[in-house]
């Protein structure tokens, strides 16, 4: 039986402070055990804290340190929005599956932007064609049209913040008015109260991820200056790619396989082929999204979904993600083609925002260095 240490053994071990440690055990990199003198208290195994140390030591050079701070798995940006701790996800200290199961995203979006009041995603503004297309559109034109974050109060700010998370609900398909933003999709939608809730669970859950791909290049943009439609809009188009905000797509995509074929047929071709189930599976849950499990929870999926589902789970050992559960959700609820994304850009535009309001305090320029590996220059 390999030996434990605790957090302060582990912390002086690797230098870094408890927050590491906890990514370290999110990310499957160190394991952890409850301590059986004090339950309260976690002990850390010593093997793999001694590995860690001395793949830390062994790229202490400059060129592979830049690499691992863009590309490796420990976050390189100071952030008090969002982090992962024993495979659950909090939002500034709440457990955001906790949060999901009463708060709005009204609520939500004052939390993470640290606001005094509560959002107002109210809007009154139509749009003729709601979608992806008048999303993306309407945002390029504020973006645009938009003045700097330099030199302007947080408070007017925030006001900034609510009308683009408001406009762009309205682009997605919302119906307008003052009315909760989940009522507002549901209305659009013809949707029952209980799906009208099942959609503010959704969203909640969805509000933010800790350093996202998307998160980061919302950062990049706000640390130049930028305005919020152009830091949003930098986000936004980040988190439309298949493999980050738009995997629910794919999975819609399976679904239909299955719909098709059946679910037999589907899981057999998969796993003979060797391809991954999309939506199965997350390196930051290895023993299930808790995301996932609460919206499941909520509802019953279509039967030849829930039959798919169960089976793929017991035949690769892979959990379904939350974008699994969107896509499942979108199919319960009979939505329109792309309200999965829809939901998912609404909500994360928030989360997206508060780290453009965070990066806005550091007062610093994000500018990675190009580490060059092609011909070398010619010299006179």
């Amino acid at each position: 039986m390999g030996s434990w240490i605790s957090m302060s053994d582990a912390c002086s071990q690797l230098g870094v402070r408890p927050q590491t440690i906890y990514a370290y055990v999110s990310r499957g990199k160190l394991e952890v055990m409850p301590d059986p003198a004090d339950t309260r208290r976690s002990l850390y195994r010593a093997e793999d804290v001694a590995a860690l140390a001395k793949r830390k030591q062994a790229g202490r050079k400059h060129e592979t340190l830049a690499t691992n701070t863009l590309f490796g798995a420990e976050p390189s940006i100071p952030t008090a929005i969002s982090t992962f701790h024993r495979q659950r996800l909090y939002y500034r200290g709440h457990d955001a599956v906790a949060l999901a199961g009463s708060a709005s995203l009204e609520e939500a979006a004052q939390l993470l932007w640290d606001s005094d009041q509560q959002a107002d995603f109210s809007s009154a503004a139509r749009v003729a064609s709601p979608g992806r297309v008048a999303a993306f559109t309407s945002l390029a034109t504020l973006a645009a049209t938009g003045h700097s974050t330099h030199g302007r109060m947080t408070r007017v700010l925030h006001g900034e913040c609510q009308s683009l998370v408001g406009q762009l609900a309205n682009a997605f398909g919302a119906q307008h008015g003052k009315r909760p933003l989940h009522m507002r999709f549901a209305q659009a939608w013809k949707l029952s109260p209980q799906a009208a809730e099942q959609l503010r669970t959704a969203m909640v859950l969805l509000v933010d991820h800790e350093l996202t791909s998307s998160a980061f290049a919302t950062r990049i943009a706000a640390s130049t200056g930028a305005s919020l439609p152009a830091c949003l809009l930098s986000g936004l188009t980040t988190l439309s790619g298949p493999l980050h905000g738009d995997a629910s797509g794919r999975v819609k995509a399976l679904f239909n396989e299955v719909e098709r074929q059946g679910e037999d047929q589907v899981i057999a071709h998969y796993l003979s082929t060797g391809q991954p189930l999309a939506g199965f599976g997350h390196h930051l849950y290895p023993d299930g999204d808790p995301r996932a499990a609460a919206l499941l929870a909520l509802f019953e999926p279509p039967e030849v979904i829930a039959r798919f589902i169960d089976k793929a789970t017991q035949l690769t050992g892979q959990h379904p993600n939350i974008d699994v559960a969107l896509a499942a959700l979108a199919a319960h609820c009979k939505l329109p083609d792309e309200a999965a994304f829809g939901l998912f850009a609404t909500a994360r535009s928030i989360g997206l925002l508060a780290h453009c309001l965070e990066q806005l305090g550091t007062a610093q320029v994000i500018r990675p260095r190009g580490r060059y590996v092609g011909v070398l220059p010619e010299v006179a």
